[in-house]
């Protein structure tokens, strides 16, 4: 019996590529800082060469870790061809990544910078295949981002009028901060999620909490930020972070909240 060849390439700093006998890629060395860690069997010496000098092009040759077997697998066709097509500078910009080439499937993991390159690599993947490849992109938005909008917020609350969904002085400095620091984060899509305390009927905590996430997403497009990299919703009494039994935990439920998203 013949298996598919899959590369796959682990990376401290980026990721990219190669195999697995049995169709199962092995287990991985954890990289050491800057090193990239190539593994699997591919079915011939030459196929090894070709991808261990490509890799060793991008990432200098004292980075990269030669785990690659020479074994039965029955190789696509124009599958080297597709696997040199695959790496690319653009890798470098994947952090805590992984690249696996499993025959005609091509799965994508890491951290990137922002949500328009996650989209940006994921769509020159595919188009350097032909149509018989799936590529599947487990590719996220680096955690640093959201945490930037966290500690912009400072677990302060946007204040609104009573009732209302009209800004306060008070909650529209916040929302200033939070549009400032938006707009350092180009290409981010990101979620306004409005929440209320439990006081009164739920379905109108629920049209409450819409309506003011729907006017902070208003202002951010006002000002600056693409509205179409913004979703507002509203959960209504759903998500309570304190306790609703006290005039201060009320309050900190009555909040906005912003996420990043994929």
């Amino acid at each position: 019996m013949r298996f598919i060849p899959t590369i796959v390439i682990a990376a401290t700093l980026a990721a990219c590529a190669a195999a697995a006998a049995q169709n199962v890629a092995p287990a991985l060395a954890t990289p050491e800082p800057g090193q990239v860690t190539v593994s699997g069997t591919v079915p011939d010496d030459a196929s090894k060469a070709a991808v261990l000098a490509k890799l060793r092009e991008l990432y200098g040759a004292d980075k990269v870790v030669d785990q690659i077997a020479v074994g039965p697998v029955s190789m696509p066709a124009n599958w080297n061809n597709y696997v040199q097509k695959l790496i690319t500078p653009e890798l470098k910009q994947i952090s805590k990544g992984q690249l696996k080439i499993d025959g005609n499937t091509v799965s994508l993991r890491g951290e990137v910078a922002n949500e328009a390159l996650r989209q940006r690599i994921a769509s020159n993947v595919a188009t350097s295949l032909n149509p018989t490849y799936t590529v599947n992109n487990g590719l996220r938005v680096s955690a640093a981002d959201q945490a930037i909008l966290d500690n912009t917020l400072a677990n302060r609350t946007v204040e609104f009028e009573s009732g209302k969904a009209t800004l306060t002085p008070a909650g529209k400095a916040i929302v200033d901060e939070m549009l400032a620091a938006l707009l350092k984060m180009k290409g981010r899509k990101v979620e306004i999620i409005g929440h209320t305390d439990s006081a009164g009927l739920r379905s109108s905590n629920l049209a409450l909490s819409q309506a003011r996430a729907d006017t902070v997403k208003a202002y951010f497009a006002s000002h600056g930020l693409n509205g179409d990299l913004l979703t507002a919703t509203g959960q209504g009494p759903d998500r309570p972070i304190a306790s609703n039994d006290t005039a201060d935990g009320r309050a900190r439920n009555r909040r906005i909240e912003f996420r990043i998203s994929q």
